[in-house]
């Protein structure tokens, strides 16, 4: 992972739900998306930004997505990443963030 624009943080996993399915989170702190956006005021379709992710040994390139109730970004977390780490909903987990733009 790039070592120019990584953010690592410790983060719970919530998890949203609607009547089709559930999904999982993690809510980046204030203080790292402030980096981000200063760093990276371009964005993509819904505010997204382009990331590399890492939890534990598992790497994965998906995208940030601005939250207005926590004016931070969250990070969608797939089944197969839980899966593979054990990450369950309250799990408080360390996660890098690498910007790719």
């Amino acid at each position: 992972m790039s070592e120019n624009h990584s953010f690592e943080f410790q983060a719970p996993v919530w998890r949203w739900e609607s009547e089709k399915a559930s999904w999982f989170f993690v809510t980046l702190p204030v203080e790292t998306a402030e980096q981000i956006r200063f760093f990276f005021p371009l964005r993509r379709g819904f505010g997204s930004i382009p990331v590399s992710v890492r939890i534990g040994t598992t790497i994965w390139k998906t995208s940030i997505f601005p939250d207005k109730k926590s004016n931070s970004f969250i990070l969608p977390l797939k089944s197969k990443v839980r899966n593979a780490e054990g990450i369950e909903e309250g799990n408080e987990i360390v996660v890098e963030v690498s910007v790719s733009p």
